[in-house]
């Protein structure tokens, strides 16, 4: 099973905390940054890393997983293949309008509610929901 790492971003709203979501590139749905771990980087770093180049934002990172879930990564080439996201929250402190994947994603605050019923993965429901608990 491969691994990857993502950033559960948030901040804190008018109506209590809020998580950041975007959307993946091929199939548009809603999930939070995330890819790769990278060289030269911790795990908690290479999530950081992701939240800017996919939603352009940036902030406070725990070096502390809350948790993790799987899904199935379609590759390139069509293959299904299992992966295991370590998830890492990380509390927003600026946004950007101009980052790498602009234009490539969407991305959008929610509430943790709106948030858990966005994803579809059932163990990234449970974690979203209980984070914001």
């Amino acid at each position: 099973m491969r691994r990857q790492v993502a950033a559960l971003c948030w901040r804190a709203g008018d109506a209590g905390p809020e998580v950041m979501l975007v959307t993946t590139r091929r199939t548009k749905r809603w999930t939070p940054p995330k890819g790769w771990p990278m060289d030269g980087r911790t795990l908690a770093g290479a999530a950081a890393q992701e939240a800017w180049e996919e939603a352009g934002v940036k902030g406070a990172i725990s070096e502390n997983a809350i948790g993790d879930y799987s899904y199935q990564k379609t590759t390139r080439g069509g293959m299904p293949t299992p992966v295991r996201v370590q998830v890492f929250p990380m509390e927003v402190t600026e946004v950007e309008d101009k980052f790498p994947e602009q234009g490539r994603r969407k991305r959008e605050w929610m509430s943790p509610r709106a948030a858990s019923n966005a994803v579809r993965e059932p163990e990234l429901k449970k974690l979203i929901a209980s984070f914001a608990a």
